[in-house]
């Protein structure tokens, strides 16, 4: 072997990125054909499961024969719908999530701490205190054009792509605290804001539909696939910003890159369905316990192993009580306890 070839592999090894072993990458796909078996197990039960029980028979019937039963109309109409946006919102948090942890070297981090929740909110309100907005297609809109807004001003603020994780995320923190007091003194101060806002701050399958599916998917489809494009670069990030550029990565470019598809995925997610949390700081935890730091992995098993945790809170969300519980209340009394765990056992990074 040549000397360069040499030095470059045991800069690999010495920074933790040696080549895995040949049994490694099989293991690894198999288990992605499980989580996708996985989710379509729960997504099959999220059809089957609601105010009106229907037989699991009677939904695959209903899946490839659309006679105009009632049952087929609550499948088609409502419960299909339903799950599809939950599918689609769910990988988008889990991905997203992911990537704010990569980006920020932050294992705590999630899609919330960069604003962007925040930025989706402030535009709903305005969009409804303002303008008079009551339509939720239109209220989409606006959420995902706040989301955007504060994105870019987060990049702004942070400096050309962040100029450090930290920077990045007390950036984050600063433009969320602002934007939420905003949205906070607007819902207090018209009570027609208040009583829009209040349901969708919340977070909630329910109300959204294939329309709101179709506004969203363009986003969510672009954001994913610039995520997977980022994998490598955010693996050499991972190694600190000097090894990161001896290894060829490009800091600003990847990390505006990263930030735009977490923009995307989380904003258009939030104004789909409203802000859910938990989503995108536990997946990563659980996925990377599975297959290592290796966002080339990561990032796709994220994108199906969320999803199947929503659609599984948005099923208990509705079968544990007399009525039904929306998903963002599921997901929160969930997230908690696993985030106080993760508090106190992981060392959060300091640069």
């Amino acid at each position: 072997m040549s000397t360069g070839g040499s030095t470059r592999a045991a800069s690999r090894t010495s920074a933790g990125q040696a080549p895995a072993p040949r049994s490694a990458a099989p293991s690894r796909a198999a288990g992605l054909v499980v989580a996708l078996v996985v989710l379509v197990a729960i997504a099959l039960l999220s059809i089957a499961v609601g105010a009106r029980s229907i037989p699991l028979g009677t939904v695959v019937d209903a899946l490839f024969h659309r006679d105009g039963s009632d049952s087929s109309y609550v499948v088609w109409s409502i419960r299909v719908p339903r799950t599809l946006i939950g599918i689609a919102v769910g990988a988008s948090l889990g991905v997203a999530g992911a990537l704010m942890q990569a980006l920020t070297r932050n294992p705590l981090a999630d899609p919330g701490l960069l604003g962007i929740n925040a930025g989706a909110a402030t535009a709903a309100a305005l969009s409804v205190g303002v303008l008079g907005v009551t339509d939720l297609r239109a209220f989409v809109w606006f959420a995902f054009l706040g989301a955007a807004i504060a994105g870019f001003v987060l990049y702004v603020i942070a400096g050309r792509g962040g100029s450090s994780p930290v920077r990045l995320a007390l950036a984050g923190t600063a433009v969320s605290a602002a934007l939420t007091g905003l949205t906070q003194a607007m819902t207090l101060l018209d009570t027609q804001t208040l009583d829009q806002m209040r349901f969708w701050t919340v977070g909630s399958l329910e109300r959204a539909d294939g329309g709101t599916l179709v506004r969203v998917l363009p986003f969510l489809v672009a954001g994913v696939l610039l995520a997977l494009f980022l994998a490598r670069p955010l693996n050499a990030l991972a190694l600190g910003d000097e090894a990161g550029k001896s290894l060829g990565a490009h800091l600003g470019r990847t990390r505006g890159l990263t930030l735009l598809a977490v923009t995307l995925l989380a904003g258009a997610a939030t104004a789909a369905v409203g802000p859910l949390v938990f989503v995108g700081l536990a997946v990563p935890h659980m996925v990377r316990a599975i297959t290592g730091p290796d966002q080339r992995w990561v990032l796709p098993y994220c994108a199906l192993l969320a999803p199947a945790l929503l659609l599984l809170a948005d099923v208990l969300g509705r079968v544990i009580a007399k009525e039904e519980i929306d998903v963002g209340v599921v997901t929160a009394l969930l997230g908690a306890p696993l985030f106080i765990a993760l508090v106190r056992r992981t060392k959060v990074a300091r640069s």
